[in-house]
């Protein structure tokens, strides 16, 4: 039986700033390839965060049918708020331990909406780090972002 993986990563220039986001989604038998999809996108104004969310929500999102996922991030803010914090925060009505508002509460809501349909084991992993299919959503998320981002020299 495949399985199915989703590489996720953000980008900002500037924070805030135009970002980023990109996903690498790859259904693997083994170390086979047997399908690979790519997803990006990006606005003018946004943080590092929010990018990295949307990485996540739209790799869940673009699945037409329940599945069992693997996502991977290099974010550890997607990754403990999803699987350490998100509980509390709803217990507590979208506010943190300390009380203050949740940052980002649109995004988490969603991401926490289309996470349901799914089966998902969240991994994490360290970015830059020579991870090639890492490097690659890092590369679709620059890509997303690339419109957004002013021409050097104009």
């Amino acid at each position: 039986m495949p399985e199915l993986y989703a590489y996720t990563d953000g980008a900002c220039s500037g924070n805030p700033g135009p970002g980023g986001w990109g996903v690498l989604m790859l259904a693997r038998e083994g170390d086979a390839v047997l399908k690979e999809r790519t997803l990006k996108g990006g606005e003018p104004d946004t943080t590092n965060n929010r990018m990295e969310l949307m990485a996540a929500i739209s790799a869940l999102e673009a699945l037409a049918r329940p599945s069992d996922i693997i996502v991977v991030t290099d974010s550890a803010y997607v990754k403990n708020g999803i699987t350490e914090w998100l509980a509390g925060w709803k217990r507590k009505n979208w506010r943190t331990a300390a009380g203050s508002a949740v940052k980002n509460v649109d995004l988490w809501q969603r991401l926490d909406e289309a996470r349901q349909r799914h089966t998902v084991e969240w991994r994490w992993i360290k970015g830059h780090a020579g991870h090639a299919e890492n490097e690659r959503a890092d590369e679709l998320a620059r890509a997303g972002m690339a419109p957004f981002k002013p021409e050097v020299g104009k």
